[in-house]
């Protein structure tokens, strides 16, 4: 009896599988993503933990430059208007704020949104001007840009500090520091004038309250001005804590040319290769992601 015996059987030589494009493009654009993310990231860290302060000490020369030479000039704000009778800019030098106690010396700019107080301490638009009748407030940030404000808390009742303005040098004492919910302190007698520095309370880029800090001017009181800007009108982004209002269209901006820029810098690599892609694209995305690290900053709470 005879056994067939099955033969092998000739396998036909494999094709080789063409990637599908639209894979590939997923591939490239999720590898764009997440280039993207990590330069945010690490722009948000170093523009927090660097760049900001550095940013902050910057302006402040300049603005200190500024309003030394209107001092000098008799030219310096003194009210709620300039010269020419128009509102003051949002981010004019109007005083030296200088605290001995905590080797503290800022200029503060007209002012109290998130974008002003990058360059340092603001003062409330709707209040007068430290010294004048009435009581005058300042904010400052506790953390970022240089944290001017952020050692507030150890200042006791009893302390001397001295605010300088267009009108000469006004000095204060403190007379309480309160958080939320302590009493305010007494009412304020007709023609006196008090000073309220409000800063962030909690732990650092965390605030968890406002802190207070009043004091009273113990020196001769300046003239005051008629008021323009009447208590309780200012924006809410001008408020203790807020963040700034509207669309940040900027933010979006350089958001959209970060994430194409990093997009292109993946194709690239699968092109050019890995050393031409670094040397042309690293520069790139890491300017592209320290701006939209500042931009992002700029819409945390203005006394962070």
């Amino acid at each position: 009896m005879t056994v067939a015996v099955p033969t092998p059987r000739t396998l036909a030589p494999a094709v080789p599988r063409r990637p599908v494009r639209s894979l590939t493009f997923v591939r490239h654009l999720s590898r764009g993503g997440l280039l993207s993310l990590a330069a945010l990231l690490l722009g948000i860290t170093a523009q927090l933990l660097v760049f900001s302060g550095a940013q902050e000490h910057s302006a402040q020369h300049a603005d200190f430059d500024q309003l030394r030479e209107q001092l000098a000039l008799g030219t310096a704000p003194v009210a709620q208007t300039g010269q020419d009778g128009k509102l003051l800019a949002p981010g004019t030098p109007v005083a030296i704020v200088q605290v001995p106690k905590l080797g503290l010396s800022q200029v503060v700019l007209e002012g109290t949104d998130s974008s002003v107080m990058t360059d340092g301490p603001g003062h409330r638009r709707d209040t007068p001007m430290p010294g004048q009748a009435g009581t005058s407030v300042l904010m400052g940030r506790a953390a970022a840009y240089g944290g001017p404000f952020g050692r507030l808390s150890e200042l006791a009742t009893g302390d001397t500090f001295t605010v300088t303005t267009g009108q000469g040098k006004a000095k204060f004492q403190v007379i309480d520091v309160r958080r939320a919910g302590d009493p305010a302190p007494t009412a304020l007698a007709a023609g006196k004038s008090r000073l309220v520095l409000i800063t962030a309370t909690g732990s650092r880029y965390m605030p968890s309250g406002v802190l207070r800090v009043d004091a009273d001017l113990v020196s001769a009181p300046f003239q005051t001005p008629s008021a323009v800007i009447r208590a309780g009108t200012l924006p809410g982004s001008e408020e203790p804590l807020a963040r700034p209002s509207g669309v940040p269209w900027p933010l979006v901006m350089w958001l959209q040319a970060l994430l194409l820029t990093a997009v292109a810098a993946v194709w690239t690599w699968h092109r050019w290769g890995r050393h031409q892609t670094w040397i042309v694209f690293a520069p790139v995305v890491a300017v592209l992601g320290l701006q939209v690290a500042t931009r992002t900053t700029e819409l945390l709470p203005n006394l962070l």
